[in-house]
């Protein structure tokens, strides 16, 4: 039997995809090379940005056209976001594709359920933990206790490593705490031991996710907070960077800030998602800091960390954004000179504080207005930061062969900037000194220092 898993969305979904895939493997599955020789498809789904529910349904289409068209029937599974979200209706609505929706927090259930569902082919089956993110502890599979399972890395280099499930701020424009559930922090220990097994695998980097990565506190160790835990890992032996991934603004603490610079592990690179440059749209989207708290924040971080390289998470058109507000944002995005920012047009998500109470009142062509605008302006922002960096010479993690050049790699600096340069595939993982030759738009060009 043979499963393909085909995912959309964040970092946190790549690692729930890499949990099925070891999961299953565990089980006796192997990997298929494509939908088309797979016995199971799991289409693990994001619905964070607009038209995700839209999206899977036309994969869903393509799905059973090529079942026609290649006389396959495998079982169809979704997981993720959408699935959390929607729960039965997929199967409904998919009109007989859809065989079983499994919810964000059933990840361990998938071999077990995927099991019961090809013995009882045609199945219709569904399961999905409630919003508020309770789980059942009469089933050990939903135990908080039970591990997240085997991991099949799919990186060569980097490994994912989730510390917090869910979330508790429920920002006004997010789905998140709807689809993920309440916060759930996982033990000091288990992270650790995730940690030690991805450096045995070979793994350089380490990610830390959670949604708001910097709020964890270790159940298991009241004294381990956020930067106690960066602490921990950078002790552990093979691992070369510590990324991590969000931190909120109004979490992170002079600590934090102090970990990031002191201790050599940890990469200079900080995603500070700030969401609007506008105090008054910050307050409609429930952030809990203000436009002068940001930048304030940002003045103590390049004073502790002067190498120290920023990105952020911008949205525009929120209801009730003026062209006044979004100047704001426009202003503050060439104030703190980001290295790179992930821009979005707002759009309605199911559940969500401003679906409900909000009239999504910006037009769409305004949206597109915005957005191309907050767009150009970071290509110059970042086209002038990385020509400056011309001449200057990086640590590189080499992590990927290049895609235009079997004969080029590319890698990251710790500030996270995208480096190509000429080198061998046998360099995969390791840490190379690399001088800036050329920069571009969205990454740089050199060559190693011999």
């Amino acid at each position: 039997m043979k499963y393909f898993i085909e995912t959309y969305g964040c970092q946190m979904n790549v690692h729930d995809s890499e949990r099925m895939a070891g999961l299953l493997e565990q089980s006796g599955y192997d990997p298929a090379d494509s939908d088309r020789d797979a016995d199971i498809v799991v289409i693990n789904t994001c619905s964070v940005r607009e038209r995700a529910e839209d999206k899977l349904y036309t994969r869903l289409g393509e799905i059973k056209e090529m079942g026609r068209d290649h006389g396959r029937d495998p079982l169809v599974v979704v997981a993720g976001c959408v699935a959390q979200q929607e729960g039965p209706k997929l199967i409904k609505r998919s009109k007989g594709i859809v065989d079983l929706v499994i919810g964000t927090q059933q990840v361990k259930m998938l071999p077990m359920l995927a099991q019961q569902a090809l013995s009882e082919r045609p199945p219709a089956g569904s399961l999905w933990p409630k919003a508020d993110g309770r789980i059942a502890i009469d089933n050990p599979y939903e135990d908080p206790s039970f591990p997240l399972g085997v991991v099949r890395r799919g990186d060569p280099v980097r490994s994912y490593v989730t510390i917090i499930e869910g979330c508790n701020d429920f920002c006004a424009f997010c789905v998140v705490p709807y689809t993920r559930g309440h916060e759930r922090m996982r033990s000091r220990a288990e992270i650790l031991a995730d940690v030690r097994e991805a450096a045995d695998s070979g793994r350089r980097e380490v990610q830390l996710l959670g949604q708001i990565v910097n709020h964890y506190q270790a159940p298991d160790d009241p004294s381990c907070d956020f930067p106690a835990l960066l602490e921990a890992v950078q002790e552990v032996p093979g691992i070369d960077r510590i990324r991590f991934a969000s931190p909120h603004p109004r979490h992170t603490s002079a600590r934090l800030i102090a970990a990031v610079r002191d201790l050599p592990k940890v990469c200079k690179h900080l995603h500070l998602p700030v969401q609007s440059g506008s105090s008054r749209v910050l307050a409609l989207m429930r952030r809990r800091h203000t436009r002068e708290e940001y930048l304030d924040l940002v003045a103590r971080i390049r004073a502790a960390i002067p190498n120290v390289q920023l990105s952020t998470d911008i949205i525009v058109g929120f209801p009730g954004e003026t062209d006044a507000d979004f100047d704001e944002t426009l202003s503050l995005t060439e104030a703190v000179g980001y290295h790179g920012i992930y821009s979005f047009k707002y759009s309605e998500r199911p559940n969500t504080l401003a679906a409900k109470r909000m009239p999504d009142d910006v037009t769409d062509a305004e949206k597109k207005r915005r957005i191309v605008a907050l767009q150009s302006l970071q290509r110059s922002v970042q086209s002038n930061l990385f020509q400056r960096s011309i001449g200057t010479t990086h640590e590189v993690l080499v992590d990927a062969t290049s895609r235009r050049h079997e004969w080029e790699l590319t890698g990251r600096t710790s500030g996270n900037t995208v480096v190509n340069f000429p080198g061998p595939p046998e360099w995969l993982g390791k840490l190379v000194d690399v001088t800036i030759r050329r920069a571009g738009p969205n990454s740089v060009w050199g060559e190693t220092v011999m």
